[in-house]
């Protein structure tokens, strides 16, 4: 199965491949060296960023987690609770409580990235694999498609193709409405936090994108902690920045989102959702890739049978 998943993974992403290098192509004539480059170009920026969010998130628990910085800041809360909760002692137990709480948090999601880091052999062979598939299916993707096709009954010839165009429709339509718009979500996010002065803009910025991904929750939970954040901190001028950059990012998710995906299929916010959600629990971290995929799929083969259906209905009557 996990071998599976990133055979999956690479058919996906050579769709996307095939796009950019018959770009590179019109330069340089040998499609394998078109298909290398366009592979390179996408797959190992994406590498680079998993190991700096592995690297960043575990210089982050080290620094305000496990060291107990950060949680110099509850001191503050204490006398902002008391005008509502006078017992002294009540809110030191609330506080030391939340304090524990966040350091058992710290703790795992530390231990966490190790067992990920002491797993580099599995991942190296998942990353061979996926770029060895990834190459292959956009280099002989037409190969695989026709032979699957010779298959087909010469009656069903008709709805196969039909759900291929459906098929491939959902897939622009997730990389153009949802996985680019995260990207230029992710990069007006770094621009923004690094501008507003946070030192881990970058690395904010990046999960900005990744929270985009997911439909219904978009950017806010990161823009309303840090205001939260800022506002226990005393920083009040700093929130109302935080606030109105926060509304900027969801408008402008509002704009980009419609203007990539209007010209392919509408899918609806729930299949995507489900896919986000319930994808990681059944492939593991590709599932946030894979999970939304396959219902996309699912949704496009289901609006091809229905089109097929009714035409052969009014083909009837």
């Amino acid at each position: 199965m996990p071998v599976l998943n990133m055979i999956i993974l690479g058919a996906i992403f050579a769709l996307g491949i095939r796009s950019i290098s018959g770009i590179i192509q019109n330069k340089i004539k040998y499609a394998s060296v078109s298909i290398v480059i366009s592979i390179v170009l996408i797959i190992v920026p994406l590498v680079f960023l998993l190991v700096y969010i592995i690297f960043v998130t575990k210089g982050f628990v080290s620094d305000f987690v496990l060291t107990n910085q950060s949680f110099s800041d509850l001191n503050r809360v204490v006398p902002f609770l008391n005008q509502y909760l006078p017992i002294d002692s009540f809110t030191l137990e609330v506080t030391n409580y939340l304090d524990d709480i966040l350091k058992k948090v710290g703790e795992f999601v530390l231990n966490y990235i190790v067992q990920i880091a002491s797993k580099i052999a599995k991942f190296s062979l998942d990353l061979f694999i996926l770029v060895c598939s990834t190459f292959y299916f956009a280099r002989d993707g037409d190969k695989c498609f026709n032979f699957i096709r010779s298959f087909v009954p010469d009656k069903d010839v008709g709805f196969f193709d039909d759900t291929i165009y459906e098929i491939k429709s959902v897939l622009k339509s997730i990389f153009y409405g949802h996985f680019l718009t995260s990207l230029i979500i992710g990069v007006i996010a770094i621009i923004g936090y690094s501008l507003l002065g946070y030192s881990y803009g970058v690395f904010l910025g990046v999960i900005t994108g990744i929270f985009q991904l997911i439909p219904v929750m978009g950017p806010w939970p990161i823009y309303a902690v840090l205001a939260v954040f800022e506002f226990f901190s005393g920083n009040y001028t700093k929130v109302i920045f935080v606030v109105l950059f926060g509304v900027f990012l969801s408008l402008s998710d509002m704009y980009i989102r419609p203007a990539l995906s209007s010209h392919y299929a509408d899918i609806p916010s729930l299949v995507l959702l489900i896919g986000f959600l319930a994808g990681p629990l059944a492939y593991g971290i590709v599932g946030f890739v894979v999970g939304p995929l396959i219902l996309g799929i699912t949704y496009a083969i289901l609006v091809s049978y229905k089109k097929n259906k009714l035409d052969c209905e009014e083909g009837v009557v």
